[in-house]
Order: C-alpha cells, then sequence, then structure tokens
C-alpha cells in the first residue's frame, strides 16, 4: 500500500501544474458524479414508479368514488316500515320450500331441499326489498342427484340443498299509515 502510494506521489509531481489541475477537476467531477447519483438514486426510483402509484391511486378513487355514490343512494332511500318490509318479504317468497311464520318482532324461514342458488338469491333479494337481515341460522347442508340430459341418463351432478330454519329481523320503523 505504501508503495502505491509512493508510486503515484511520485507521478502526480511529474505532472505539470496544468495536467494537476485537469486530473483535480476531473477528480472533482466524478466525485461529484458518484455522490451525487448516491443522492439522487431514490428520486428516480420515485419518478420511475410515479406511473405506477397513480395508476394505483386512480382505481382507489374510482372505489371510493363508488362507495360515495352508493351511500349517497342509500341515505336517500325512504325508510321501509315494518309493514311494508313484511309485505315485500311475502311478495318474493313464491318458492313452496320456503315458509314464512311472523313471531312478533322477528320472521321464521323455514327452508326444506332449497336449492343453494335459490336460497342464496331468495336472501339477496330479502336484504334488497324488505331490508331483512338474518339474525340466526340453523341449516343442514344435504345433496340432490340431478340428471344433466335425457340423452344420456347415466350423467348426474350432485346439487346442494339446504334445510332447517332461518330467523330474520325486519325494520323496526313503525307501522304503515292506513
Amino acid at each position: 500500500m505504501k508503495t502505491f502510494r509512493t508510486q503515484a506521489l511520485a507521478r502526480w509531481q511529474a505532472l505539470s501544474p496544468r495536467e494537476q489541475r485537469g486530473v483535480s477537476v476531473l477528480g472533482a467531477l466524478l466525485g461529484v458524479l458518484f455522490f451525487g447519483s448516491i443522492a439522487i438514486a431514490p428520486a428516480f426510483n420515485t419518478l420511475r414508479d410515479s406511473d405506477n402509484r397513480r395508476a394505483q391511486i386512480g382505481q382507489q378513487q374510482a372505489h371510493m368514488l363508488a362507495l360515495q355514490t352508493q351511500a349517497q343512494s342509500l341515505q336517500t332511500r325512504t325508510p321501509l316500515s315494518r309493514d311494508e318490509a313484511l309485505r315485500n318479504l311475502q311478495d318474493i317468497t313464491t318458492s313452496p320450500q320456503i315458509q314464512l311464520n311472523v313471531q312478533g318482532e322477528r320472521v321464521l324461514v323455514q327452508l326444506k331441499a332449497v336449492p343453494a342458488p335459490t336460497l342464496a338469491n331468495w336472501l339477496a333479494q330479502a336484504r334488497d326489498q324488505a331490508k331483512a337481515l338474518p339474525v340466526e341460522a340453523h341449516l343442514t347442508r344435504g345433496n340432490v342427484t340431478v340428471a344433466n340430459n335425457a340423452s344420456a341418463p347415466t350423467a348426474t351432478n350432485s346439487a346442494v340443498v339446504w334445510d332447517g330454519n332461518l330467523v330474520l329481523s325486519l325494520p323496526n320503523r313503525g307501522k304503515a299509515a292506513p
């Protein structure tokens, strides 16, 4: 290490003053470039990632605006009375596999071999149209074998059906005006 240092010092002194200034300026520029790139690298990374972040923020903003619109539409809805909600619930209950029994403030729903898609659709309608919310659920899952088509009687599928009881809560906003 010491020999390298002495050789470098000897070469430095062998240079003319003009060459020494040129090498010094070049060294200073290289140093500024090196340390400048270290200091500026995070800014370049941020600039490079800005398009992705902008797209993510745009998606978040669109989602928030959709939620805001949904909340505003929910605020402008007129609340249902309990009687209106019960009528709506009875109107959407067209399947003989779903029976309603009104018990005070709640509605007991008896299910007998209700296909899963039918139950899911009915629950969505009960929530949207009658503002009914499930309070309790005592369900048993079953399977029913269903033939795919008449031309191939050996091809069968197993469909999920539900048996049991649901307890629904209706809006408690008083009785409807006569």
